[in-house]
């Protein structure tokens, strides 16, 4: 019984202890279905710590946010970047314009050049969202309350590249603004605002490292806000296998010696006017670069498209001044163009490309405008400017080894209007300048006849090319048609080269002034602001009360008509293939005439080239570089004389213009060019084979280097193109016909058969040459035919041509055939082993291309 007893005690203490446990466990499991049943419940939400949405003003920026106010009031937390954007902002079109700021050595890319640009637009997104899109100007609606307006929309998607949860709204409390984050999207490698994948495959760039990448600076002015950033690139690995063809891009020396690549972008956000400017439709017949679109209106029966010129807007600061201005008062406009020259530049050069910008102020003169353009040196003390801010227009100086220039814009794609423009200047062009004027001038002005050019001299080489390059940041293209305005006698005439230039144009590449011999006693050899300038300027940036492009286009229709009598003010298609007049390089309205003058002052300059050159103690390369240039300028001319056979005039034409878009170049025209050939090239340059030049800096004596030259020269002129328009134009009989060519060739090239002479190693060379080319001309192959659309800014039409289905075999055959005969006939009268074995060579290849069998 004790036993029983105690043991029943143990059991009821145990469970009385054990029961306070159970209950606890029952009591969990009970709570947790019950968690479980409200999870599942959906009227209710878990509960977050973290509250979602736009937080309290406060809370996100705080009292030690550092706030910059602009376009986009920008506020810096600690290392967050958040844009405040107001509402008016939404839905606005913007530019942004990505620049390099700092670049690796060895790239040839340089800090100031643009790398991106993009029309942009931020708008509401859903649920406390800002998106931003990229927008691609393809076509448009005039009329948003048209029912198309609609249908274009919907055919006009535009890519979201940027979704930003707003993190508060602005201190009213209205909502009348929006935060949000910008860290992670400038700082990463979004394409808009990065480097392209095509720059990428240059450099063998790889991924973005986001750890070495960050935002430097962001700041906000009145109508851009500027954003700079660090990036840092890994480059593509090395393989070691072989290199091949299909291999792409060279790695930057840092990408070779660190595995990566840092380098600095600035992207300017530029509010684009709310206001656009009146556009200006594009004219064929005036150069100006264009923008365009597809306008599609509701009463039209076609989609039309919109070509309008780019320009900067000129406008007067009142209505008082516009009137003054109709009346032929000059007036100074609202906000004028004005370049900074960068500090970077050499102190004695900036004078100089501050000159190239103000030499335009007398072309803005003759468009009604005083004070429209100037130059202006950087304030380097004002702390409160920046070469990156897009209110300025900046000529950029490149430390670098490329001999070139350039002028772009950045421009409204709406309107055509400029918006600022970044000219870049490399160091390496005043190389390119020393050659050209020391080639072109030097056997006119003795201050060319040295390696290094006086200060002064070299001064005003700058001051022109400036003016060149600001001339495209105005709009103005290119025109190659301007120098041929000039009569080539005029150019060796003091008193009118002083007057009225060398030619009518400083935006043609008539680089100096080569026809000028020198007892014609001229000194002004450079290229100005010329009448087809003032005429141009006039045409863009006149202002007109009527601000309707159409009815605007009608008055300048009857001003470019009244111009174009003036053959000093029309212009000249810089894609030109056919016509003579439209050409690099050239001068004059007579190209075998100016190009025989140049070759004049050539023959002066070769026998000094070695004195003009001399360094003691150097070697002989600034006697092959300049030696290389003359015979490039040689080759130039030819090439100007070539262009005229088979040559077409293109003069753009509207209907209410008299006479014919399309004229062949006249029979004696061509005939000339073939006569200058023959003189000048196919009977032997000896004066190119100067000994004293030769022997010091090349091994061979100019046998191959001549042939080349000539080889040159009848490729050119037996170029399938060239073949199809003479036998096109040889359709009438007054014409100069395919036949003719060959014909005119072989008097000269082959003169020795009839005369019985010496045939020389340079002849036989050319006459093998010939003759192979006749030979391949027996299986032509196809051409492709080019030609420049009517009315257009750009671009060609084309259409391929098989040359074995016109006539130019069975000419080619014919040839042939009498050259055959003439050699046969010429044999026994050989003057020279050499000669014999040649001409015996030529009758048996000849013999078996006519005969295969």
């Amino acid at each position: 019984m004790k036993s029983q007893v105690r043991l029943f005690l143990l059991v009821a203490l145990m469970g009385g202890l054990l029961q306070p446990s159970f209950a606890q466990k029952k009591k969990k499991k009970k709570q947790a279905e019950v968690a479980a049943t409200k999870v599942a419940t959906p009227k209710e939400k878990p509960k977050d710590d973290k509250k979602k949405g736009p937080k309290p003003f406060k809370e996100v920026i705080d009292s030690t946010a550092w706030t910059q106010k602009g376009l986009m009031t920008v506020h810096q937390v600690a290392e967050k970047w958040y844009f405040e954007i107001p509402d008016s902002l939404l839905n606005r079109d913007f530019m942004s314009v990505t620049r390099y700021s700092k670049t690796p050595a060895g790239g040839g890319i340089f800090g100031g050049e643009e790398v991106n640009r993009q029309m942009l637009r931020w708008e509401k997104g859903l649920n406390d969202q800002i998106l931003l899109r990229s927008v691609t100007l393809v076509m448009s609606s005039a009329d948003s309350t048209k029912p198309i307006f609609q249908a274009v929309r919907n055919s006009n998607a535009d890519p979201i590249i940027g979704s930003f949860e707003i993190k508060a709204y602005g201190k009213d409390s209205l909502k009348k603004s929006a935060i949000i984050d910008v860290t992670e999207f400038f700082g990463a490698d979004n394409q808009t605002f990065s480097i392209d994948p095509l720059a990428k495959q240059r450099h063998k760039l790889g991924a973005l490292k986001k750890e070495a990448s960050f935002i430097e600076k962001i700041r906000s002015y009145p109508i851009n806000t500027e954003i700079r950033a660090v990036k840092t690139f890994a480059v593509v690995p090395p393989s070691l296998s072989s290199p091949s063809s299909s291999q792409q891009g060279q790695y930057l020396p840092a990408g070779r010696d660190a595995g990566v690549v840092t380098l600095e972008l600035n992207t300017s956000f530029i509010l684009l006017p709310s206001q656009p400017m009146a556009k200006r439709l594009f004219d064929s017949r005036v150069g100006y670069f264009a923008n365009q679109y597809a306008v599609f209106g509701e009463e039209s029966q076609k989609a039309d498209k919109d070509v309008f010129a780019v320009r900067w807007r000129l406008e007067p600061k009142n209505e008082q001044d516009a009137a003054l201005q109709r009346k032929g008062q000059l007036i100074e406009p609202k906000k004028p163009i004005v370049y900074y020259i960068d500090p970077a530049t050499p102190v004695k050069w900036r004078k100089y490309l501050k000159m190239g910008v103000d030499d335009w102020q007398v072309a803005f003169e003759n468009a009604g405008w005083k004070n429209a353009i100037r130059g202006e040196y950087w304030p380097e003390g004002d702390s409160t400017m920046s070469l990156e801010d897009a209110r300025y227009s900046v000529i950029r100086y490149f430390a670098a080894d490329i001999q070139n220039a350039y002028g772009p814009n950045v421009h409204d794609p709406r309107t055509g209007e400029i918006l600022e423009s970044h000219i870049g200047w490399y160091h390496n062009v005043m190389r390119l300048l020393r050659n050209w004027y020391l080639i072109q001038a030097s056997a006119v002005d003795p201050r060319a006849r040295k390696t290094d050019f006086d200060d002064e001299l070299m001064g005003e080489l700058v001051r022109f090319v400036s003016s060149h390059e600001v001339g495209h940041t105005l709009g103005l293209r290119h025109n190659m048609g301007a120098s041929s305005a000039t009569p080539v006698e005029m150019l060796r005439n003091k008193e009118w080269v002083e007057k009225n230039g060398h030619t009518a144009s400083i935006m043609d590449y008539a680089r100096f002034n080569y026809v000028a011999q020198p007892e014609d006693g001229i000194t002004n050899l450079f290229p100005r602001i010329g009448d087809y300038d003032k005429w141009a300027i006039k045409w863009g940036y006149s202002y007109f009360t009527e601000q309707d492009p159409k009815a605007v286009a009608s008055l300048l229709n009857k001003m470019t008509i009244e111009a174009y009598k003036n053959p000093r003010l029309r212009f000249g298609t810089e894609i030109s293939p056919y016509d003579p007049r439209y050409q690099t390089e050239d001068l004059g309205d007579n190209a075998m005439k100016s190009s025989a003058y140049g070759i004049k002052n050539l023959q002066r300059i070769v026998p000094n080239l070695v004195e003009w050159s001399r360094e003691d103690g150097q070697s002989y390369k600034e006697l092959d570089e300049l030696y290389g240039n003359v015979v490039t300028q040689y080759r130039r001319y030819l090439g100007h004389v070539i262009k005229n056979v088979g040559g077409i005039y293109d003069d753009p034409k509207t209907y209410d213009m008299p006479s014919a878009t399309f004229t062949a170049v006249p029979k004696e025209r061509q005939k000339e060019a073939v006569e200058f050939l023959n003189s000048q090239l196919f009977k032997t340059p000896t004066w190119l084979l100067e000994p004293e030049v030769l022997t010091k800096i090349k091994p061979e004596a100019g046998v191959e280097a001549v042939k080349s030259l000539q080889d040159y020269a009848l490729s050119s002129l037996f170029a399938g193109d060239r073949v199809v328009r003479l036998v096109e134009t040889g359709q009438d009989t007054k014409a100069y016909m395919l036949d003719d060519l060959f014909a005119d060739l072989e008097q000269g090239i082959w003169s020795e058969l009839k005369s019985g002479g010496t045939i020389d190693v340079y002849r036989r060379n050319l006459q093998k040459v010939y003759a192979n080319k006749l030979i391949e001309m027996l299986k032509p192959g196809k051409a492709t035919v080019r030609s420049i659309p009517v009315g257009v800014t750009y671009g060609f039409n084309s259409h391929t041509v098989d040359l074995s289905e016109t006539d130019l075999p069975s000419i080619s055959r014919a040839h042939l055939e009498k050259l055959r005969a003439g050699i046969l006939s010429a044999l026994p009268k050989a003057a020279d082993k050499l000669s014999k074995y040649h001409l015996q060579d030529l009758n048996q290849r000849i013999k078996l291309a006519l005969d295969p069998r």
